[in-house]
């Protein structure tokens, strides 16, 4: 699917970024980052796994709410000065982007009336 293709790519760019020498010692702003950015692939391929188009919305939804937790974390890496404005500024639209195609996948699950591959 789109939306985790692109989560993936951005987890990509966070490992890229957490491997930078300066942030490489901050263990615990490292270590946040890279598990919030995993959580919004991971949570979107546990969901739509469930089989359950209100289990699949839930899983969304946290995934959507990682985003945000990613995007604040950019702003602290950057505050700290480990990356760029440029680099901070492009990976927050990246989030932005990612949130806005899980909240349009939200929105149409929640008019569907499919209920998932579990129910039938």
């Amino acid at each position: 699917m789109e939306v985790w293709k692109l989560a993936r790519e951005f987890c990509n760019y966070i490992f890229k970024i957490i491997q930078y020498e300066s942030l490489k010692h901050d263990f615990p702003l490292k270590d946040q980052i890279n598990r919030s950015s995993g959580s919004i692939m991971d949570n979107f391929a546990e969901g739509f796994d469930r089989g359950g188009t209100k289990e699949f919305i839930n899983f969304l939804s946290i995934s959507k709410g990682s985003t945000g937790e990613a995007r604040s974390q950019l702003h602290r890496i950057f505050d700290s000065k480990y990356i760029s404005e440029d680099e901070c500024q492009n990976l927050c639209n990246k989030t932005y982007e990612i949130a806005n195609k899980i909240g349009g996948r939200i929105a149409y699950l929640k008019k569907s009336n499919f209920k998932g591959i579990k129910f039938n």
